[in-house]
């Protein structure tokens, strides 16, 4: 399956004793001058995104011969910006799109001179996902889509000229996932009762799936891909084991074999091939930073002579021809946004095709600082610090930045919201707390259940652990965040209401109880799984109110900023107002931006603009 670039906005997002030059907000959260390239399947053709300035500056692809300058755009997104975009065939770019943030993603397909321009999925209140795109088949793919069910996918086959549909597997109601081998047939189907996950197996598509592995959600084996002879699978998996580990897998047996990679502290999930020359060529997994473990020589090669001309930068290949003689290379860091660079491998020639940001400078960037300290309870807490640039690093203004998901994980690299922020001069923090990923199944289940209580205690913990360094000014605290991170700003200020000066929430939950009425339909097969993760709000209502920031808005008192999109499928529009409507009957007046255009989070530049404008100025009266 062909790498499908995803273009993503981030969303998640003391006196100086240098005079550091106070950058544009603009700057930062503007679309990127040029992004996402791709090489087509011959290696003849580069295609891109970019703003389309005619078109409300939405991203919009491009498409230009290489060794030609002269580029022309094929689609014509002037509303909203587009997700991502893949070549179908040397002719054909496929592209994704939803609606004002619904995450009712639709497949799209357009020639690459603009003409048949088509909706592939022209279904009302859907969602298409993508299982294969079939990169030796030019006119078809692989995708699953709700169309007959909210609830569940079924697989089809999808002619991408003409957008015709064949069923390939309807979908008994549990299945949450779909798998081919390195011909494009379905063979493999996951599926969950919401607390046993199941791997379903087919020796050709005329047979039937039966289950070849039943394990509780808490234990994880996940396909990654075939192998080449397309007899086993290659897994990441935590079986008998903490940390996930790269395994062949036997298909009779149901039983991991060869293992391939492991490491003593992080979960191992990344494995990396070449179709061409039928070799796993790496394994790539995150620390502080992410790591790449060479299975193959050819490869290893390859990324030195890299890194010998792109010195002092992360360096990575973004996209190869099907033939490995060209390559797309990413450079970035943590003061960088990136660079893309053109490679001809056969005659070792680097040509840079654009920065993604060229108006920043990374001169004036802060760097972001791996860090750790320890909770209250014995656990090693990860997590980054960004100290702005000049400043002597003591009694600062601090952000406390949880991460969104809950089980998700900060990562190292280029994050404009901390940049912007380190640049007005606040020290940015971010911590992994329990139930973060990549930390092993024992540091995942010890937040079940403890949204509000022992996750919030490891912030709490860095943050007194901040003051303890003298980083932080105490008083001059505040507590920014996205989806969880913003219930756990909210959590924040209602069960450590002395510990912050103020609080953003974005896109948070105020109510596990709602949140949990409110979920997705597709969501409806992990419902017994939160209820194990979260709380069940019967069983453990007790638990759940405890939990809640709606239940103790009284305890709230100090200024507190709420931003929502209306179209928010995850958090629904309801989690903010009605604890912006709660707090009103309490006599607080809260600040609240709802953007009608947006879901969970802002997309559109101009929408982000308007937040990080509110959020700046609402930051600076409060903690300056």
């Amino acid at each position: 399956m062909k790498k499908i670039t995803i273009f993503l906005v981030v969303l998640f997002l003391g006196g100086c004793t240098v005079d550091i030059p106070k950058i544009p907000l603009e700057d930062f959260f503007k679309n990127p001058e040029k992004s996402s390239f791709q090489l087509s399947p011959d290696g003849k053709k580069i295609a891109y995104m970019k703003p389309w300035e005619e078109g409300n500056r939405m991203m919009n692809v491009y498409i230009r011969t290489i060794g030609d300058n002269q580029e022309k755009r094929i689609t014509n997104a002037s509303n909203r910006s587009l997700y991502g975009y893949f070549w179908l065939n040397d002719d054909r770019i496929a592209y994704i799109q939803d609606k004002g943030g619904d995450e009712n993603i639709h497949i799209y397909a357009v020639n690459i001179d603009g003409t048949n321009d088509l909706d592939l999925t022209p279904f009302e209140n859907i969602q298409a996902r993508i299982t294969d795109d079939l990169d030796e088949d030019p006119n078809h793919m692989i995708v699953s889509i709700n169309n007959r069910d909210p609830r569940v996918h079924d697989a089809y086959r999808l002619n991408v000229n003409t957008g015709q549909l064949s069923l390939i597997a309807e979908n008994p109601g549990n299945i949450m996932g779909w798998m081919t081998d390195n011909n494009g047939k379905l063979r493999i189907a996951l599926t969950s009762d919401g607390v046993n996950s199941s791997i379903l197996y087919r020796k050709k598509e005329s047979d039937p799936f039966l289950p070849i592995l039943t394990t509780n959600f808490k234990v994880s084996v996940s396909p990654l891909f075939f192998t080449f002879d397309n007899k086993e699978l290659y897994v990441s998996s935590n079986r008998n084991r903490d940390k996930s580990a790269i395994y062949k897998f036997d298909l009779n047996t149901a039983k991991e074999t060869d293992l391939i990679f492991e490491h003593d502290e992080v979960d191992v999930s990344g494995l990396i091939r070449s179709k061409k020359r039928k070799v796993l060529t790496a394994v790539s997994y995150y620390t502080d930073k992410r790591k790449i473990h060479f299975l193959d020589d050819w490869r290893e090669k390859l990324q030195s002579n890299l890194e010998s001309k792109l010195k002092g930068v992360e360096v990575a290949i973004s996209d190869i021809s099907k033939d490995e003689t060209k390559a797309i290379i990413v450079t970035f860091s943590d003061i960088s946004r990136g660079t893309y660079y053109y490679y001809d491998i056969e005659k070792d020639e680097l040509t840079k095709l654009a920065d993604l940001s060229p108006w920043l400078d990374p001169n004036h960037m802060s760097e972001m600082k791996p860090i750790k300290y320890t909770s209250r309870d014995g656990l090693t807490i990860n997590g980054y610090l960004t100290i702005p640039k000049g400043s002597n690093g003591k009694n600062l203004p601090v952000v406390v930045n949880p991460h969104g998901g809950p089980w998700a994980r900060d990562r190292w690299g280029f994050n404009p919201e901390i940049q912007y922020l380190a640049n007005n001069g606040y020290a940015v923090f971010q911590m992994n707390f329990r139930g973060s990923t990549g930390y092993g199944r024992e540091f995942w289940e010890k937040s079940f259940k403890q949204w509000g209580k022992t996750m919030q205690d490891d912030i709490t913990d860095g943050v007194q652990w901040l003051i303890k360094e003298g980083i932080a000014n105490p008083d001059k605290i505040g507590i920014y965040g996205a989806s969880y991170g913003g219930y756990a700003t909210l959590a924040g200020l209602t069960f450590t209401p002395d510990l912050y000066a103020c609080g953003v929430d974005y896109v948070g939950v105020s109510s596990l109880f709602t949140f949990m009425e409110s979920m997705p339909p597709y969501w409806e097969l992990y419902r017994e799984m939160m209820y194990e993760m979260v709380g069940h709000p019967e069983k453990d209502k007790e638990l759940l109110a405890s939990s809640s920031p709606l239940k103790h808005v009284d305890k709230i008192k100090v200024p507190l900023f709420i931003a929502q999109g209306a179209n928010d499928p995850r958090v629904k529009k309801s989690e903010s107002d009605q604890i912006v409507e709660a707090l009103k009957q309490k006599g607080i007046d809260v600040p609240y931006m709802v953007k009608d255009n947006e879901g969970h989070g802002f997309y559109n530049e101009e929408n982000r603009f308007d937040f990080y404008r509110e959020m700046s100025a609402f930051l600076e009266k409060h903690l300056k």
